[in-house]
């Protein structure tokens, strides 16, 4: 089957790995290894690097062959992007907000507190100069990124006691990376960043106390609800983010632009089909928690959002603040949020709102 086809086939976003196919034969096969920051075939964002790599073989009639490693299989998780800055490896499968430690831009393409929805950083991303900045600020690192895969808004977090007060953070150790992770810092908590792989075990010994993760669907599969009894929402830190796949900007250089193109149409399938992927299995797994095992759903108090949002603003603004480069990042993030959320309002706010019989305020 030949390239092109792939291209124009409006089916491929909705394709499992399973479906997809590449010629047995192929000249001058790129073999290149993604080291990832998420267990083994981990519901999610596991599968989702491991479908991506399938998509880029297909889509390029097998002249991309990726062989993706799971967290701790070639390189520690959060040392993937190093890695593949240093070409020991060729791409990443992770967050960018792991990498705020190299600049705080990053966490803007990840997700920042009350920020951007799944939606809305799509289109700043694809259609508001987003994706521009990212790579003005990756080339910096050597890297080339992609958009690849969304959770979803998430939940709040996995507490092992109730949190009915402000006070109820001071001291409390969470697992919570990010800007999020310095608005519960800012609260009196003891915010730490850890990979997946390593919270179950921190949770249970209690090294930690409280976590986030992402949603139901993957919060179930790591078994939080056996170690933790109260799961609050809603996830104020993280409403939309975005996970991604960097390139060595060298090797991607290297691609013909056929293979270009092939890459940026397979991440982009990718990313629409986790997040409905993500939309899904987070409804059934609630439910399951819920009725089955039992949990105790609960929503933050109206005051405490409001300390996360007077906390949240001043912690985004200061990491958007911190050089040239990060500040024309987040003037462009602000300039199309605020665009963003007037259309969010009227339109999907509006309408859920409206299929629930709740008035919209003016």
């Amino acid at each position: 089957m030949k390239r092109r086809t792939f291209l124009a086939g409006a089916g491929l976003a909705a394709a499992s790995a399973a479906t997809l196919s590449a010629p047995a034969i192929a000249s001058n096969v790129k073999r290149l290894k993604m080291v990832t920051t998420w267990p083994k075939n981990f519901p999610g964002m596991g599968v989702s690097a491991e479908r991506l790599a399938a998509r880029i073989k297909a889509m390029t009639d097998g002249e991309i062959d990726i062989k993706v490693y799971a967290a701790t299989e070639l390189v520690p998780p959060l040392q993937s992007f190093d890695t593949v800055s240093s070409r020991g490896a060729e791409i990443y499968h992770g967050a960018e907000y792991y990498w705020q430690g190299k600049s705080p831009a990053f966490n803007f393409f990840t997700t920042v507190p009350f920020g951007m929805t799944a939606n809305e950083i799509n289109a700043w991303i694809y259609h508001g100069g987003g994706q521009e900045l990212w790579d003005e600020l990756s080339a910096q690192f050597n890297i080339k990124p992609f958009m690849a895969s969304n959770t979803g808004v998430q939940m709040g977090g996995w507490f092992r006691k109730e949190i009915k007060t402000l006070e109820d953070f001071k001291g409390l150790r969470i697992r919570m990376p990010g800007l999020g992770g310095e608005v519960m810092r800012r609260l009196g908590a003891a915010a730490v960043t850890m990979a997946g792989n390593e919270i179950y075990q921190a949770l249970q010994n209690g090294t930690i106390e409280a976590t986030e993760w992402v949603g139901p669907w993957n919060d179930m599969a790591f078994g939080f609800h056996q170690v933790a009894d109260y799961y609050y929402w809603p996830g104020f830190h993280e409403p939309g983010p975005v996970l991604a796949v960097g390139f060595n900007l060298g090797v991607f250089n290297e691609f013909t632009p056929s293979q270009k193109a092939a890459v940026e149409a397979a991440c982009a399938a990718e990313n629409d089909y986790t997040l409905a992927e993500f939309n899904y299995y987070n409804a059934k797994a609630l439910q399951t928690l819920v009725t089955e095992h039992k949990v105790k759903l609960s929503r933050f108090s109206p005051e405490i959002l409001a300390e996360f949002r007077r906390l949240s603003a001043e912690v985004v603004e200061e990491a958007g603040n911190t050089d040239a480069l990060t500040k024309r990042i987040y003037e462009s993030y602000k300039a199309s949020l605020a665009l963003s959320r007037e259309w969010t309002k009227i339109a999907d706010q509006g309408f859920v709102e409206a299929r629930q019989g709740v008035a919209l305020d003016g």
